[in-house]
């Protein structure tokens, strides 16, 4: 029931979230690993698991945590990183702008 809500709000959700949406796609850019870790940030995994799952090294990992939170993207858990914003699976696949 709550994956179909998301997936009927995604538009209104898109529209809220614009500018935040646009910062996601310019910090983590083209990187496969990057993508793969910011869809595994979901406040659930620490950052060790976030990198053995999605293959981004630490230093890699560490530098893109510290991007999301200077643009305002994730909440304040260092140790389980989780961004602000909800965003569709397929979020990274379409071409923005």
């Amino acid at each position: 029931m709550c994956h179909l809500l998301r997936v009927i709000a995604e538009p209104q959700l898109a529209k809220r979230d614009e500018r935040l949406r646009a910062s996601l796609l310019d910090v983590v850019g083209k990187s496969k690993a990057g993508t793969k870790a910011a869809y595994l940030m979901d406040g659930s995994r620490s950052q060790a698991i976030i990198c053995k799952e999605s293959g981004i090294d630490q230093g890699a990992l560490s530098r893109l945590t510290k991007s999301l939170r200077a643009k305002e993207l994730l909440m304040p858990d260092d140790k389980h990183p989780k961004l602000m914003i909800t965003i569709p699976p397929t979020f990274f696949d379409s071409p923005k702008k």
